[in-house]
């Protein structure tokens, strides 16, 4: 059978890493033991990765939209500078030049309703994602496509490789308005779940990456708590000798991680100093 820490770890490890957006109803809610054991082992993996590797963060960015035709087309014409690099769509089309930008263009201005030269409302969104220095370009790009499959099926859209500054980035130009007429409009849960599928398909590919929120990044700080649990975690005897100030309050001083000179692998505990009240 299944160990308890398996267990545990599969419920709790889904919700820190799956927030409500991304947990979805099964059909099947109860887990084989060989299932249990897998997750159990990909969780200890991710969580791995995010605190001791520091597996790099992807970035999911929407950077604006355009108001009108106008605007949107002058955006294609940056992203693709200008007609000279490829621009990819979603039917997985991949065009050159000028010409193709004005066909594009045309495109989403007829293709649905019709996207008047200035508007009101967000016509389009536009979407980065970035991966750090260092990236293999081509994977990034795979991902990037698959990304859009998941995401933005719906939709038209547009993508552009970008390699010639510090972070690999993918450009995508996604029209608002969807085949069936619903409107894209990005919410801060529908971020994190666009993070979590681009990071998805990276691994997939071989690429260490993740997308844990904040609070979970955070979650190195408890394991320090818990230092006497790994070898990894040591004490050092100053700080040791230390932990027994108290603020002015009255209250312990909580103690804060930072990596050991050592090694990235070692951590030591450092007290916050007290501060006046």
């Amino acid at each position: 059978m299944p160990s308890t820490i398996d267990g545990l770890l599969v419920q709790w490890g889904d919700r820190l890493f799956y927030p409500s957006n991304r947990m979805k109803a099964s059909r099947t809610p109860i887990l084989t033991e060989a299932a249990v054991r897998q997750r159990a082992h990909a969780l200890r993996q991710r969580i791995r990765a995010t605190v001791e590797r520091r597996a790099p963060q992807v970035m999911v960015k929407v950077t604006g939209g355009g108001r009108g035709m106008g605007a949107i087309a002058a955006h294609l014409r940056y992203i693709a500078k200008a007609g000279r690099l490829p621009i990819e769509d979603d039917r997985g089309a991949v065009r050159e030049g000028k010409e193709a930008l004005r066909a594009i263009a045309d495109q989403w201005r007829f293709g649905g309703t019709r996207i008047p030269e200035d508007s009101e409302r967000r016509e389009a969104f536009n979407i980065m994602l970035s991966m750090p220095s260092g990236t293999d370009v081509r994977v990034l790009q795979q991902a990037a496509r698959e990304f859009a499959k998941a995401e933005l099926a719906n939709h038209r859209y547009v993508m552009v490789l970008h390699t010639h500054q510090a972070n690999p980035h993918m450009h995508i130009s996604v029209r608002a308005e969807g085949r069936d007429g619903k409107r894209l409009n990005p919410r801060k849960e529908d971020l994190h779940r666009w993070r979590e599928t681009f990071a998805e398909q990276l691994r997939d590919r071989g690429i260490a990456a993740e997308a844990s929120s904040q609070a979970t990044r955070a979650s190195h700080g408890a394991a320090c708590e818990a230092g006497s649990a790994s070898r990894a975690l040591q004490l050092t005897p100053a700080s040791a000798a230390n932990t027994s100030r108290v603020r002015p309050s009255g209250r312990r001083a909580p103690l804060r991680c930072r990596p050991g000179p050592r090694s990235p692998g070692h951590w030591r505990h450092r007290p916050i100093q007290p501060t006046a009240s």
